[in-house]
This record gives structure tokens, C-alpha cells and sequence, in this order.
């Protein structure tokens, strides 16, 4: 390409921008950590210890942000903000990747990771706005009879790989098997990810951004204070916050 040609600008469909999303309602989320615990324990992520913690190491593949104002000693909480990874339909995370471990499937519209690909040069999480990377630097260990909760559907990661949310892609395979072997599509609501399944508030809700007429998709277009975080990046995320209104 040559200097001071004009970049042509990529748009896309609805369709193309994802087929699976979340709405997270930033109002009624009281900051449990539920949703943390459920989903360390449906993906096989490690508790690093309160040492790799210290050094910023910990594993969740979902964090609780939280919002403050006013000074010491008045100062007031202002909302919960769960993080996770966005999935985003132009993720800054895949093109720097040397190894190709971090891909979009096609199928699905997710941002993936493979494992087996990955060599730890953590270019992706250096490329991610979200910070949702976590990189595993040891080979933990986990006393018996810990090893029993491993979850048989996900890989148990190694040490020198990155990691992150998949939207519990190990659910989403077996609803779309089980509606495949019932030739039917599946149905809104048949089955959710870890975190929202856990939520006490009922704040995360999971579906299919690419139907209409979906619980997810209703929710998103319903409430005008909808914001995406970052959308100003171009990143075409994925997960809806509602917030005030």
C-alpha cells in the first residue's frame, strides 16, 4: 500500500459483529463475587495464593471493578462493574498474536484462545484495553482430593500460557449438540454461563445478540443508558452495561 492511500472503512452487519453477548445491569449488581467463584470453578482456574496475588498475578477470568468518590473519611461507593473479556468483533488482541492462539471463530463470532498454540509472548495482553489476560506463570499445584472438581469439558492450562473468558464455550458446544441431535435451533434461555447462572441479582444475562427477539438483545436495545465499555476504540464489543436511567 502506498504512503497517503486512503484506508477503506470495514463496517459491519449485525450479524457480523457477534452471534452470543451479555448484558450486565450495573444497578442491581451488589459486587458478591459470585459470579468470580462460579466460574474459577466451571473453568479450572487456579487460586494463585496471597503471594502471586501480591504481585499482580491472580487468574479470574472475571473481575469485580469498583467505583468510589468523595474523600476520606466520606467516601461512598458507586457502583460494581464486572469485567470480563468483551469479545470483540475487531479484538486488538488477534492480530499480534505470532502464533495465532488467539483466533475468531467464525461459528460462533467469539474471541477464543488455544491453548496448545500458545508460547506466552503476552503480546495479547499487552494489546488489550480490557486487561482480562491472565497469564499463568506457574504449574499450581492443587492437593488432593482438589483435583476432583476439575470440570471435565475445559482444558487444564499449563504453565506459560495466556487465559481468559470463552462465554463457557464448553456450554455453549453441548446446547448446540443437543439441539442438533433434536433438529431444532437453540432455544433463548435453555442454558447460561457459569457467572450469570450464579448471580443472585439476576445482573448478568447471556444469549444471542444476533436474535431480536432474545431476552439479551431486548435488554440491550430497551434501555437508552446501554453503554459499551471502550466503545469509543472500534473494538465493536460485545457486552452491554446498563447504568442509571
Amino acid at each position: 500500500m502506498s504512503i497517503g492511500m486512503k484506508i477503506p472503512e470495514i463496517k459491519m452487519s449485525a450479524e457480523e459483529t457477534g452471534k452470543w453477548g451479555m448484558v450486565i445491569d450495573q444497578d442491581i449488581c451488589t459486587g458478591c463475587q459470585a459470579c468470580v467463584a462460579a466460574c474459577a470453578m466451571e473453568n479450572n482456574i487456579t487460586f494463585v495464593g496471597e503471594e502471586d496475588s501480591g504481585y499482580g498475578r491472580s487468574m479470574h477470568w472475571i473481575r469485580i471493578e469498583r467505583f468510589w468518590e468523595g474523600a476520606y473519611p466520606e467516601v461512598k461507593m458507586t457502583a460494581n462493574q464486572p469485567m470480563l473479556c468483551q469479545q470483540c468483533g475487531h479484538a486488538t488482541c488477534e492480530p499480534v498474536c505470532p502464533a495465532f492462539a488467539t483466533v475468531h471463530s467464525q461459528a460462533e463470532q467469539l474471541n477464543l484462545q488455544v491453548y496448545n498454540r500458545c508460547v506466552g509472548t503476552r503480546y495479547c495482553g499487552n494489546n488489550c484495553p480490557y486487561q482480562v489476560r491472565s497469564f499463568n506463570w506457574r504449574d499450581y499445584q492443587r492437593p488432593e482430593p482438589l483435583p476432583n472438581q476439575f470440570n471435565p469439558d475445559v482444558t487444564v492450562r499449563r504453565m506459560g500460557v495466556m487465559e481468559k473468558c470463552t462465554f463457557c464455550i464448553q456450554r455453549i458446544h453441548k446446547a448446540q449438540d443437543k439441539a442438533k441431535s433434536e433438529g431444532r435451533e437453540v432455544v433463548d434461555g435453555e442454558f447460561t454461563t457459569a457467572c450469570a447462572q450464579a448471580c443472585p441479582a439476576s445482573a448478568i444475562t447471556f444469549g444471542r445478540v444476533d436474535d431480536p427477539e432474545s431476552l439479551v438483545s431486548q435488554l440491550a436495545k430497551k434501555h437508552a443508558h446501554g453503554v459499551k465499555h471502550l466503545e469509543e476504540l472500534g473494538n465493536l464489543p460485545n457486552i452491554t452495561y446498563l447504568k442509571g436511567g
